[in-house]
């Protein structure tokens, strides 16, 4: 899209990033801990994905959803983390229309892509407890396969439909994002036309990709939870709930730090949470 031509193109060039902060000894601060806390995730999250490709053991449906899901956070923190260190480093807190785009589509894709594997595992956590003597069929390498193939359809489809929609916005200043990455609702609070329909699609995400999904979640560890009560043996019990563990935890992770920050979001000044909750959020495997 060519900024500032025709009627209905956006007369901004390019965005200010505010970051996180204003003051020099802080922004070395900030660039020392999450630099060391990105190459941690990203160290954790790669270990996790090469464990799982070489261990001859590990080549089971959990192991493979959890090597997707760690290929995955390594992907969507390098989205974000980055530009902004290298903004720190260059004191430059420019990011052209285009990229902003471009960061915004990936962010969208690979978060989403993360909420759709998610219920996926909780699907395969389902089976390997409740359905024991048909898990191996029911969940084969076909099944998985089309468990992340319609995943990533559906994350595309989401992140593609934000893209294009922000697309039809005009934006002709201010361009200061208060926040250290390109996000929906600081872009729509730029835009000097109308964003109801933008919001609308927005909500409209969140509710099957946040609502429909928790609640497929919860629905599965439900069953998960009444057939772990009829155990008997209090090692069986633990055998069973150790499984599911790590997910349900991640699960918490994702959603409850997903909801506070949308809270966050309802107060522009807050957007510093946005940073802690997606280095816990993407560091979750590690």
């Amino acid at each position: 899209m060519d900024p500032g031509s025709g009627n209905n193109k956006t007369a901004v060039a390019e965005f200010i990033l505010l970051g996180l902060v204003q003051s020099e000894k802080l922004q070395s601060v900030v660039f020392v801990l999450f630099l060391f806390a990105y190459l941690v995730t990203v160290g954790g999250n790669l270990s996790i994905l090469t464990a799982t490709l070489v261990e001859p053991k590990l080549h089971t449906p959990m192991y493979f959803f959890l090597g997707n899901l760690s290929a995955l956070d390594v992907g969507c923190i390098t989205v974000t983390v980055p530009a902004m260190l290298g903004h720190i480093l260059s004191h430059k807190h420019t990011i052209s229309y285009e990229a902003c785009l471009t960061q915004l589509f990936f962010f969208h894709l690979l978060a989403g892509m993360d909420c759709f594997l998610l219920t996926a595992m909780a699907y395969d956590r389902f089976l390997a407890i409740c359905r024991p003597l048909t898990y191996s069929t029911r969940m084969n390498q076909a099944v998985q396969w089309m468990l992340v193939a319609v995943s990533w359809a559906c994350a595309f489809t989401n992140a593609l439909t934000h893209t294009i929609a922000l697309t039809t916005l005009n934006f002709c200043g201010p361009n200061e994002v208060n926040h250290f990455y390109c996000d929906l609702p600081q872009l729509f609070q730029l835009s000097c036309s109308s964003t109801q329909l933008n919001e609308l699609l927005l909500f409209a995400a969140c509710f099957i990709m946040a609502g429909v999904a928790m609640v497929l979640i919860i629905t599965s560890y439900i069953h998960v939870a009444a057939v772990v009560l009829q155990i008997h043996s209090v090692e069986g019990k633990k055998k069973a709930f150790s499984t599911c563990g790590s997910h349900l935890t991640v699960v918490c992770l994702f959603y409850g730090t997903g909801v506070f920050t949308h809270d966050s979001r309802v107060e522009v000044s807050a957007y510093p949470t946005d940073l802690a909750t997606m280095m816990v959020l993407h560091g979750h495997v590690t």
